[in-house]
């Protein structure tokens, strides 16, 4: 990533982690990176994988994450009331830690309107690019959030661009949607692309947000798709007299092997099926029984359920988008 943005992950689970991870693997300097989590074994599993990051836990971290540390003696004082555990290692260069550019909110959908709103007040002074992966909460609720008891006008609110990774980033073989509201920039774009891409192999703008709900669908509930059809096919491959290890390892590689084929061939994916599937050949035997369940609309309703829910989520966790600001 050409810019070296300062970062501030609220959340340090399995995502944040991997963002991180990415990011760091690609070079990024450990030192602009702080990571808010209110789980005390969590901080400790992020320090021992990455000495000298920068944590702070407790009821005032997600304020020193965003705001930083004015100095090494606010710090202290932090630490020594409690309420703030930084890693050891990085304490003597926390209070270097000005406030974040780049605000990523990688926490559950049921709790980001608690955590932004807290945040409201320094992110509406501070202005960073706030990035959500939060499933489901549009962009509109997260600025009603920020604003919260004010009567700000949202256009003076900083922008938000709300992503959908899936777990495969977490071995960095990820697929990334990403939707901004009008107000960010091109290089603030650029930093959220860079950001995915740090993890993900393919990443896509969307220019609808309601898209980000059918990235939601097709990838980032997908990998789950992928693995119950895995999973059935291992158990009859098992019903049939084979051991499951070998039926595991089996099916794992020829998920992998047709993946592959379909990412490097010039083909589309009916043209690979249709040279896979000799007439009434075996493939051939599978694919019309496939056929003949309702395979194809089975999974449309699939993908359409998933995008109709991330739809609830938004109406549940977030209401009605009464913002100006898109």
């Amino acid at each position: 990533m050409a810019m070296r943005s300062r970062l501030a992950f609220i959340g340090g689970g399995n995502m944040a982690e991997a963002i991180l991870g990415g990011l760091l693997a690609t070079g990024y300097p450990l030192s602009q990176c702080v990571v808010s989590e209110p789980l005390q074994a969590r901080c400790e599993f992020l320090h021992s994988k990455y000495p000298g990051l920068q944590i702070v836990s407790g009821p005032s971290a997600n304020q020193l994450a965003v705001n930083g540390s004015t100095s090494a003696a606010s710090t202290a004082a932090l630490i020594s009331e409690g309420s703030v555990h930084i890693n050891p290692t990085a304490a003597s260069s926390h209070s270097d830690f000005s406030a974040a550019e780049v605000v990523i909110f990688a926490v559950k959908p049921q709790v980001l309107r608690t955590v932004v709103e807290d945040l409201g007040s320094v992110l509406r002074t501070k202005k960073p690019l706030v990035i959500s992966i939060a499933a489901g909460i549009e962009t509109g609720a997260i600025a009603r959030f920020m604003a919260e008891g004010t009567r700000v006008d949202p256009r003076s609110l900083p922008p938000v661009i709300r992503v959908m990774p899936n777990t495969p980033s977490l071995v960095l073989e990820g697929a990334a949607g990403l939707y901004a509201t009008s107000d960010a920039t091109p290089a603030q774009r650029h930093v959220a692309e860079s950001l995915m891409a740090a993890v993900s192999k393919q990443v896509s703008w969307v220019e609808r947000e309601s898209l980000i709900d059918t990235v939601t669908g097709i990838s980032g509930s997908g990998p789950a798709y992928f693995f119950l059809m895995m999973e059935a096919m291992e158990d009859a491959g098992v019903a049939l007299g084979m051991d499951r290890e070998t039926a595991k390892a089996l099916t794992i590689q020829t998920c992998l092997g047709a993946a592959k084929m379909a990412q490097t061939s010039e083909d589309d994916l009916k043209t690979l099926r249709v040279k896979v599937t000799s007439p009434h050949g075996t493939t051939d035997a599978a694919i019309k029984t496939f056929e003949a369940g309702g395979f194809r609309e089975l999974v449309a309703k699939s993908v359409g359920a998933a995008d109709a829910r991330s739809r609830e989520l938004a109406l549940e966790l977030g209401g009605k988008d009464l913002s100006n600001k898109l």
